[in-house]
């Protein structure tokens, strides 16, 4: 899953050659440019939103994951100034004495998805408000609460109102990135002294109720679960954590790839490679902080030549791709 630059879509765009030529799987959508503030980004109004999501579909021939960050609150891409619903965070949903405030804030937000031809929302939050503190989850309002059973509820009233207008979710950050103080995007996060298994509970409850369509990790280490690597690159947490121990076996989407957690730390094949072996289906590359217009192809050459080593096996990438095709007949696409 690629982003790009740009609110149409022409034939000469690296995107387009990566959906016709590689075939490539998805794209996320931002609303502003930040690797150049000059060049506009993919969002400016509902009518060329939906205009650039059925040209996508077009070329991809309907079998393109279209993602966006539509929380509410601090994040989300469809904004008011483009002329889309205002949604409120989601610290303020929780604050309520149900959910309630939930149910209309997501009602409203896939209803907004729908019209445009987006497929899936990275959203809900599903992470504890432990550190009210935390830069990139508490203080920006992102957390439902600082009780994991709220946040359960909550997160379960959302994924239910987008089912119900055939729009995914995706629920984050796994294992849980509430209580850390520093924001991956920016670099190392570790969260070995802060973290709880208290934060899995919302995804173990989701999971039992059969509500989780997807599942993006956190660039997040925690030496106690594994000493050596990032959830994202994590076989413990992925494979055995996620997939083992709770029995999730959907897709798992990676946080995007180019954040400086994994970008600043990790050769870029080592990335690629050590994350499907982890177990995640999806890589995400946003795009945005940096932008790489062969990001598509490159990825390809890694995952080649980590075969072709040793480093990723058929089998995992052929595993992946089950689960990315029976998420994928779960998408409703509008043209």
């Amino acid at each position: 899953m690629v982003g790009f630059p740009g609110a149409e879509l022409s034939e000469t765009q690296p995107i387009s050659r990566d959906i016709v030529e590689f075939g490539l799987g998805g794209v996320i959508l931002f609303n502003r440019c930040l690797h150049d503030p000059s060049r506009s980004a993919n969002i400016s109004s509902a009518v060329q939103l939906r205009e650039l999501c059925r040209s996508l579909q077009e070329l991809a021939g309907g079998r393109l994951l279209i993602g966006v960050d539509q929380e509410g609150g601090a994040v989300r891409r469809l904004r008011p100034e483009a002329g889309f619903a205002e949604v409120c965070s989601a610290s303020s949903m929780g604050a309520a004495s149900d959910t309630g405030r939930t149910r209309e804030a997501a009602r409203i937000t896939a209803q907004m998805l729908s019209e445009a031809g987006c497929t899936i929302n990275f959203a809900p939050v599903v992470d504890i408000d432990v550190n009210a503190d935390n830069p990139v989850i508490g203080a920006l309002g992102r957390s439902f609460s600082d009780d994991p059973a709220r946040v359960a509820a909550h997160a379960a009233t959302w994924i239910k109102a987008h089912r119900e207008r055939s729009i995914l979710s995706c629920v984050k950050h796994f294992p849980g990135h509430g209580s850390s103080s520093s924001d991956s995007h920016l670099g190392f996060v570790d969260v070995t002294d802060s973290w709880s298994e208290l934060e899995l509970i919302p995804y173990r409850d989701l999971y039992s109720r059969n509500l989780i369509d997807a599942v993006m990790t956190g660039h997040l280490y925690n030496r106690r679960i594994d000493p050596d690597f990032p959830a994202t690159m994590s076989t413990r947490t992925i494979s055995g954590l996620l997939r083992s121990e709770i029995g999730y076996d959907g897709v798992v989407f990676s946080d995007d790839l180019q954040m400086r957690a994994i970008a600043g730390r990790y050769p870029f094949e080592e990335a690629v490679c050590r994350t499907l072996a982890a177990g995640v289906d999806i890589l995400v590359f946003g795009n945005n902080l940096d932008y790489d217009p062969d990001i598509c192809p490159k990825t390809i050459e890694a995952v080649v030549a980590g075969i072709n080593a040793g480093r990723v096996s058929e089998a995992i990438l052929e595993h992946a791709l089950r689960r990315v095709r029976r998420l994928k007949r779960k998408m409703t696409v509008r043209t």
